[in-house]
């Protein structure tokens, strides 16, 4: 019996595992084997030149700096998503005025904070091009220059492009994880927020001690997200920034690396080297974060 129940598990199993080892494993094996020659994406035989590109890697100064912006990416979008995400989850199922249900109007308020999950990516970033513009056109220096102020550059200065790039990243994402931290809060028995309230627990309390604690499996889950997110924002910046990535560097990142020197320098063997590195780059980022987020689960 358990010999046909497995040959009946496997049956079924058997199409996926092919499709996913051909779609997804052996894409990732070419790559690797790329990243190890000077394929220029045109010749039939590349050459095999070993570790020569990720030697390359270790002194190009640009690629180094993509790594920089990725790493504080890293760092900051999910911190800023996250917060922002639950300070708006919380006020909306448990801001109101008794201190356990959400405020008034709460469903169509997740409608209007999931509306940028909507939009395309591509068409995120070309609204945000409008709004950062340096004329009277510009949402955001339009009300400087009618005041007789300088515009400023949010795009076009070195000292400002990133971090509006992090803000677009983060308003895009912030309406999806506000939706999934509500439904984590609207699974928890109002019964606790009630015992924590009658027990003298204020809304900062009801936060920390209650609702983060029972929400932290999908914190962990959102932070693995929005951490992979991170590592993959080419799209806003090779769309939004000057000099898809500029202007000087100053918001390149790796995937946007890998687009330029495969497609537009037809480094085909580099671009892959730097495919690698972004490749562990995840996987490290995914298991330290899983590592490091571990925790006993509460159950209720």
């Amino acid at each position: 019996m358990r010999f046909h129940r497995t040959r009946f598990i496997a049956g079924f199993l058997a199409i996926p595992l092919l499709l996913y080892v051909i779609y997804v494993i052996a894409p990732y094996a070419q790559a690797f084997y790329i990243a190890l020659t000077d394929w220029r994406g045109v010749n039939a035989s590349p050459r095999f030149i070993g570790l020569e590109n990720f030697r390359r890697l270790l002194e190009d100064s640009v690629f180094w700096k993509a790594v920089g912006h990725n790493a504080v990416l890293l760092v900051l979008m999910p911190v800023l998503t996250i917060g922002i995400a639950l300070f708006f989850a919380f006020l909306l199922n448990v801001g109101g005025k008794s201190g356990v249900t959400g405020i008034w109007g709460s469903k169509f308020y997740r409608v209007v904070f999931f509306f940028p999950q909507v939009l395309a990516v591509a068409i995120v970033a070309v609204l945000f091009q409008q709004v950062f513009r340096p004329d009277r056109s510009g949402m955001l220096n339009a009300p400087l220059l009618a005041l007789g102020l300088e515009p400023v550059g949010f795009l076009s200065d070195p000292d400002f492009a990133f971090w509006s790039v992090l803000g677009v990243l983060v308003w895009q994402a912030v309406g999806f994880y506000v939706v999934l931290f509500s439904a984590g809060m609207a699974s928890v028995p109002k019964d606790m927020f009630e015992a924590a309230a009658i027990d003298g627990a204020g809304r900062l309390a009801l936060f920390f001690r209650v609702t983060l604690p029972l929400l932290w499996d999908t914190i962990q889950v959102g932070w693995i997200y929005l951490g992979i997110a991170a590592l993959d924002v080419f799209a806003v910046v090779w769309v939004m920034t000057a000099e898809h990535g500029g202007p000087d560097s100053s918001t390149t990142v790796m995937a946007a690396e890998i687009y330029r020197n495969a497609f537009q320098y037809f480094k085909f063997g580099y671009a892959s080297a730097m495919g690698v590195v972004l490749f562990f780059f995840t996987v490290g980022f995914a298991a330290i974060a899983l590592r490091l987020s571990r925790r006993e689960r509460i159950e209720f």
